[in-house]
């Protein structure tokens, strides 16, 4: 969900990602020089800086923690695997947080890893030899090159200050709204239900 913000604040992605109870995890985009700033604030002036992008329409908001800052970026390893060895999740691939998906994508990781093995093991084979290993990350590699394109794009989108990008993107987005069955698709392939999808993610066991 998108906080609500200040109009005269920059165009970054700011979001609000519940948690249970009435806490939530923060998902604060700046550039390296407001972010350094920012850290660095007295306690109270860190609080004042958040009701002013983040408003107080859901009530008082109260940090829990002290402001941590990290570089953001898409890397995705060389390789996904080695000698009795796979990655998976944020050791294989980063992505920015924009649309919530490293998670996602780690735990479409764990399954695909998971059912390559149990089928190996199924036919009898080592389920540690190469040729089962790569049968994983040409699974993965595909889904994960698609969706650092689309989060870096969506990046692009809401935080670009050109008129013409923004109008664009209000645009797209106002014809998805309008659109049950794109709206759908994009739905679909948000939560990893498109593609070759692992059994563990469609309920299915092993």
């Amino acid at each position: 969900m998108a906080a609500p913000r200040s109009t005269s604040c920059p165009p970054v992605p700011f979001a609000i990602l519940p948690l249970n109870g009435k806490r939530s995890s923060l998902v604060w985009t700046e550039t390296r020089k407001d972010a350094d700033r920012i850290v660095a604030l007295p306690a109270k002036e860190f609080q004042a800086e958040l009701e002013t992008r983040f408003g107080l329409r859901l009530g008082e908001v109260k940090p829990l923690d002290a402001p941590k800052a990290f570089p953001l970026g898409y890397f995705v390893a060389q390789s996904f695997v080695a000698p009795r060895m796979a990655l998976i999740g944020d050791a294989a691939h980063v992505i920015h947080p924009i649309a919530g998906q490293g998670l996602n994508m780690g735990l479409r990781d764990v399954a695909a890893l998971a059912e390559v093995i149990v089928d190996a093991a199924r036919l009898g084979i080592d389920p540690g030899q190469a040729d089962v290993l790569e049968r994983y990350e040409r699974w993965r590699r595909f889904d994960t090159m698609a969706m650092g394109v689309a989060t870096n794009g969506l990046n692009l989108l809401f935080s670009n200050k050109s008129p013409l990008l923004r109008s664009i993107r209000d645009i797209g987005l106002g014809l998805v709204d309008r659109l049950p069955p794109l709206k759908g698709a994009f739905i679909r392939q948000a939560a990893g239900l498109t593609g070759e999808v692992p059994r563990l993610l469609k309920g299915e066991a092993l």
